[in-house]
């Protein structure tokens, strides 16, 4: 276990909770962002591996990809220091902003300001979709991805199927099936 790697573990999950306003949504690009881009400690594909697999398990997302991350980087002190630094900045927020918000319901700032951080939060989750359907692609190539991804819209858009079993049925698919392609 290397101190600097516990050091960029904390500022890279720390700086990505802190700044992800909404939650799961918007930190998991800012993640992405650090763990892909900017640390390079894992790659496009593990990234979206993960993310499946932590959307298919219970409680919130950051913190299994936290833990996971930290663990693989430096072990068990690694998947401390990377769930502190994802626990702590939604902490501290939590209780700081409810008191403000408290305070300032009625204003019409505050009102604004939440009304208008939603369509970057959108972006960032559309950017990290194209990024995460390129690599799908590259893969799997069109003649897959494409259908899989209209199976798995209409599998939980039209028939209220839970998404962490559409997930399941993928990891079946791309186990049983995709190898033998």
């Amino acid at each position: 276990m290397n101190l600097q790697d516990l050091i960029d573990l904390f500022v890279g999950f720390f700086l990505s909770n802190l700044l992800g306003y909404g939650g799961g949504p918007a930190s998991i690009p800012l993640m992405y962002q650090e763990i892909v881009t900017h640390y390079h400690w894992t790659n496009d594909t593990e990234f979206s591996n993960l993310l499946a697999l932590g959307n298919t398990l219970p409680g919130p997302i950051a913190t299994k990809i936290a833990a996971f991350v930290g663990f693989d980087v430096a072990g068990v002190g690694g998947a401390l220091v990377a769930l502190a630094a994802t626990v702590v900045p939604s902490a501290i927020m939590l209780i700081v902003l409810l008191r403000l918000m408290a305070r300032y319901r009625h204003s019409s700032v505050v009102k604004g300001m939440t009304l208008l951080v939603q369509p970057v939060i959108a972006v960032m989750m559309l950017l990290l979709t194209w990024q995460m359907g390129r690599t799908s692609i590259a893969a799997l190539g069109w003649w897959q991805a494409i259908p899989i991804a209209v199976i798995a819209l209409w599998a939980m858009e039209k028939r209220k199927i839970h998404p962490a079993l559409v997930i399941l049925c993928a990891f079946a698919y791309g186990g049983l099936v995709v190898p033998h392609i």
